[in-house]
């Protein structure tokens, strides 16, 4: 055998099995969906905590702010630490938890969307494999017919 024959034969039995690019098309499709949703729950987080950030920073810095101003009497400046740690603490406190309900949205989120494309994925296999099935079987059924009535004349 050269070759061309292989070629021929590879040719012939690629040609026999249709290839459907569809189900590719749409796993693509449903892929790029998922991934711009996951991508807007990042967003949507990195931009509260961005915010929730700032405004942290914000309110420390004013509270600093404080402290830095003169003092009439040296106990003035114990008393302005004391209220500036204790006040730090108490809104430190608070926005980790902001930041822990931030994070636990974007797990929840997370969790819905993949639970979510899990199905659609699962959907989408099916069908494809459903069709697969059948187009592979409509391209069996004149391969068989053809050879039938070559094997009896032998």
């Amino acid at each position: 055998m050269t070759n061309k024959d292989y070629s021929e034969i590879l040719k012939d039995m690629m040609s026999a099995f249709p290839v459907d690019t569809s189900a590719m098309d749409e796993a693509f499709k449903t892929s790029a969906a998922l991934s711009e949703k996951l991508s807007g729950v990042a967003l949507e987080a990195a931009g509260k905590s961005a915010e929730l950030s700032s405004h942290w920073a914000q309110d420390t810095l004013a509270k600093v702010n404080e402290i830095a101003k003169a003092k009439a009497e040296p106990a003035d400046y114990a008393k302005a630490m004391s209220d500036f740690a204790s006040a730090s603490a108490e809104v430190a406190a608070e926005n980790m938890a902001a930041f822990a309900e931030i994070a636990k949205k974007v797990q929840m989120d997370t969790v819905e969307l993949m639970v979510s494309a899990g199905k659609d994925m699962g959907q989408e296999a099916s069908a494809a494999m459903q069709k697969a099935a059948s187009d592979m079987t409509a391209a069996a059924k004149p391969a068989a017919a053809a050879k039938k009535p070559a094997a009896r004349a032998k």
